[in-house]
């Protein structure tokens, strides 16, 4: 695999990387002022604005066949990728490292960003259980015990965490062994906790259906309680994710562990660990928490000032900003793992002809050969940069209207000034650790 998950740096940018780094807080101020003297009342979440679809659309959606196409889909998927992970070889040529590292977790970002939480559908984790509680004539909804009260998305938090940890710290994590361990745990904590807690265990501890869910709420298409599906503008659909108990954190390890992987391919950060006495392995895993505990105190305690500085009420106003975090970690994923989506993609597919490594060609693509889509590493930089600017500027806008009905009028403004500073920290720590090469 790439281990480098982006092409462009700061050699590369068309502009100066201080000019860059200038433009983009320079962003932020200009959106803050403009947001302050313009948008005046909460504007977001309004379901008003909500637009249905062409009635083909409506029709082909509300088929009762439509959900079981995609149930099936992820099944057949899911087992395609179990014949590479139990019966390949394990060697550079098995596409499964690919697969779950790169088309499946980097590829759910575009997917729940164009069409929704797309995940909780084609999850075969929970066809299997749908599948069982039919077989046995129970509902799926209904476990042995009820959901502890104020779960919420700890444990898709801890999911999450774990994930991130293996992708980015653990030893031989792209060997078949250790993603076979590593996902049979998985395997055995959601299904397990589906059984005892019934399907709405799925909505709160499964790290990838979570994922898929908080990257979906800003799709320009939903669908409303009545099963109508409509566009939407994309902000009402991140307004509108609420404060449950662990989301702060869940977006935290999201946007921190995505730093931390930029900071782990900086060259002072590899000869840090060649030079510790400590194994790697030891040394990535602080390194990880470090960051990610650095991201949340940042939040913490910005929120908690702007919380005293706005008037609001005590304890509230980190969980009702954390939505605004969603777009800047959406952001710095985009910008981080874009290459690695077009390029190493492209290199799974081919490699997903032949899973078993026999010389066959199951699929039609072994003769695939990467290509570069037309990217230079100039463009990719500038992309880099521009998504990074527009996931701050959109969280912004985010806390801006949150905080208009969070604090009182004649404090609101005040009150995000510590939003505005931290937006501007995550700015510049975020560009210095993409472009630290």
């Amino acid at each position: 695999m790439f281990l480098a998950h982006g092409v462009g740096g700061r050699q590369d940018l068309p502009i100066p990387f201080e000019a860059a780094l200038i433009g983009a807080i320079l962003a932020l101020l200009v959106s803050f002022v403009a947001l302050g003297a313009l948008w005046t009342e909460p504007q977001l979440g309004l379901d008003r604005r909500l637009r249905p679809l062409a009635p083909l659309v409506q029709r082909m959606v509300s088929a009762r066949a439509w959900p079981w196409v995609w149930r099936v889909a992820g099944l057949v998927a899911a087992a395609y990728f179990c014949v590479g992970l139990l019966f390949g070889p394990d060697r550079v040529e098995n596409p499964t490292a690919g697969v779950f590292y790169v088309l499946f977790w980097v590829g759910l970002v575009p997917l729940s960003l164009l069409f929704g939480p797309v995940w909780p559908v084609l999850n075969p984790l929970r066809t299997l259980h749908l599948l069982a509680c039919r077989g046995l004539g129970r509902d799926p909804e209904i476990g042995m015990r009820p959901l502890p009260p104020g779960l919420g998305y700890w444990p898709a938090a801890g999911g999450l965490l774990a994930f991130v940890w293996l992708e980015l710290v653990a030893p031989e994590r792209a060997t078949l062994p250790v993603i076979g361990a590593w996902l049979a745990v998985y395997v055995v904590f959601v299904l397990g906790g589906a059984v005892i807690f019934g399907s709405r265990w799925f909505d709160h501890a499964d790290a990838f259906e979570v994922y898929s869910t908080l990257v979906g709420h800003l799709a320009p298409v939903t669908r409303r309680p009545d099963g109508v599906v409509t566009w939407r503008n994309s902000l009402d659909g991140m307004a509108g994710l609420r404060p449950v108990p662990g989301l702060t954190v869940l977006v935290v390890v999201l946007l921190g562990s995505t730093m931390y992987d930029s900071l782990s391919n900086a060259p002072v950060w590899v000869r840090f660990v060649q030079e510790s006495s400590l194994p790697a392995p030891v040394m990535g895993t602080a390194g990880l928490l470090v960051v990610i505990g650095l991201v949340l105190a940042a939040y913490r305690g910005a929120t908690a000032l702007a919380g005293r500085w706005g008037a609001a009420e005590p304890g509230k106003t980190a969980g009702e900003l954390a939505h605004s975090v969603v777009p800047i970690a959406v952001g710095y994923v985009v910008a981080h793992y874009y290459t690695l989506l077009l390029l190493e993609g492209q290199r799974t597919i081919a490699l997903l002809s032949d899973p078993l490594g026999t010389g066959a060609d199951w699929l039609g693509t072994a003769g695939w050969t990467v290509q570069a889509a037309g990217t230079s590493p100039a463009g990719i930089a500038m992309l880099q940069v521009t998504v990074i600017i527009v996931g701050h500027v959109l969280g912004t806008v985010l806390a801006h209207d949150r905080a208009l009905a969070l604090f009182p009028r004649r404090t609101a403004v005040l009150g995000q000034i510590p939003l505005l500073v931290l937006m501007v920290v995550y700015t510049v720590v975020g560009l210095f650790l993409l472009f630290a090469g």
